[in-house]
């Protein structure tokens, strides 16, 4: 599927079940290595041992101490994670969502945007994801052309000195990553746990 087959509308309120059924999908796909990824740093293991060792003291089985800890982190980092990237934003002064859309009719991927911050922040992606069976045809690129549009458009009506576009992708996500790298895009910050980065921010002047 050619980009050019795409068009990008705001989202009917009829396509909500299934753009939260897309969310949750791409949340899905980088949970894991997120939490992986978080769990393997010296910290936390250094934390899980230590709970485990406590509750030894609490609990008959050993197996049950050591892996309990290991359960409650990881199912709280996905309940996090979905509870921020597997919903839906309220519309904000950007509006939106959106949803790219192919000539067939499928809805094959979302985007939401707000407003930064600070004044001068430009404007952010909240939400950015396609659809499993659509990716790697040009589907995230034609949602990024089009959040680059409306950044621009909506910083030149609040008469902001610059048009900025911020996008967070979490650590584990390379692809997206890479996608932003070759759009010119540049790592601009980050947020994490522990001094560990679990969401790098990139960024680009419009």
């Amino acid at each position: 599927m050619a980009p050019g087959h795409l068009s990008v509308r705001e989202m009917r309120e009829d396509e909500k079940p299934l753009v939260l059924e897309m969310l949750k999908a791409g949340v899905k796909d980088t949970e894991n290595r997120v939490a992986l990824h978080a769990l393997t740093r010296p910290p936390a293991l250094l934390l899980l041992a230590a709970a485990s060792s406590g509750l030894r003291f609490v609990l008959a089985s050993f197996a049950l101490a050591l892996l309990l800890p290991v359960f409650l982190a990881v199912a709280a980092m996905k309940l996090g994670l979905r509870a921020r990237w597997g919903s839906l934003p309220p519309p904000g002064g950007l509006g939106g969502p959106w949803v790219a859309v192919r000539s067939s009719g499928d809805v094959c991927g979302v985007l939401a945007l707000a407003p930064g911050s600070n004044a001068g922040d430009g404007a952010r992606v909240t939400r950015l994801s396609v659809s499993r069976w659509h990716r790697r045809r040009g589907v995230g690129r034609r949602l990024l052309a089009f959040a680059e549009s409306r950044a621009r458009a909506w910083a030149g009506g609040m008469g902001e000195p610059r048009a900025r576009l911020v996008v967070p992708v979490a650590v584990a996500a390379w692809g997206v990553a890479g996608m932003l790298e070759g759009c010119g895009y540049q790592a601009a910050g980050s947020w994490g746990c522990m001094g560990y980065t679990l969401v790098r921010e990139f960024s680009k002047d419009l």
